[in-house]
């Protein structure tokens, strides 16, 4: 595997440069699924390279469902309402493909193997943010509850791993809440246990700042901020529904 598991990664990295994220899954799909039980786990930078050809190839698809979407909703004519539905549809399809693509990497591949806690985590993360991506193009489809279910218990199982495990300044653990606290304020409509979630740790992180290593210090303060500006939108979005009431 060792000569594959090089061409592949380093077939990856290419098409990374040249943005070609579609050839870039493949590559690392095949690296992932061409990894045997004395074969070492994904590093650090395999990791990354997994978590960017897919986040890109389901991004843009993403985005191309949230244009179609708002465009369906705007008032067109039948004829182009007919022309936009096919249109999500499609769309819907690939994320659902490629979504179900990675988490059948993950089950199968990653997360019975991985090799330390950050990886585990990291894997976890993935997981949820996976079955969020499908949640969010679900409407109220029968299968919408049994994704929500699996969603949340990824983010969980990660998140208690992470609270005994990491820091509260380490980068993972810190996205891991970015993307568990944006779960719950869009996904299970819980802006409550958002924010609780997201300031919380964000209190936490910033109370640990003089324990943080230089070599992840900008990622961590990144994601703070990050962290900061939803919590920031969230609560004024609470206060201005209040005043409605």
């Amino acid at each position: 595997m060792g000569d594959a598991r090089t061409i592949h990664k380093l077939k990856a990295k290419i098409c990374e440069q040249a943005e070609r994220y579609d050839d870039m899954v493949k590559e690392m799909k095949e690296l992932v699924k061409g990894i045997g039980k004395t074969d070492t786990p994904l590093d650090e930078e395999e990791r990354n390279l997994l978590s960017v050809a897919y986040k890109n190839v389901v991004g843009s698809r993403r985005s191309a469902w949230r244009l179609l979407s708002s465009k369906s909703q705007s008032g067109t004519s039948e004829k182009q309402e007919a022309i936009l539905q096919k249109m999500l549809q499609q769309v819907e399809e690939e994320v659902n493909s490629l979504c179900e693509d990675v988490l059948k990497l993950l089950d199968e591949h990653l997360i019975p193997n991985f090799e330390n806690i950050q990886a585990k985590i990291f894997f976890l993360k993935m997981k949820g943010d996976y079955y969020r991506y499908m949640i969010e193009i679900s409407g109220e489809k029968p299968n919408r509850d049994d994704l929500v279910k699996k969603a949340e218990n990824a983010y969980k199982d990660a998140f208690d791993i992470a609270e005994k495990e990491l820091p509260p300044s380490s980068p993972i653990r810190l996205g891991l809440v970015l993307n568990y606290s944006v779960f719950f304020y869009e996904i299970k409509d819980c802006p409550a246990e958002a924010c609780e979630l997201a300031g919380k740790q964000f209190d936490a992180a910033l109370a640990s700042m003089d324990d943080i290593h230089d070599t992840v210090y900008k990622d961590s303060t990144l994601i703070m901020q990050l962290l900061r500006d939803n919590l920031t939108l969230w609560t004024t979005e609470r206060d201005n529904e209040d005043d409605d009431d």
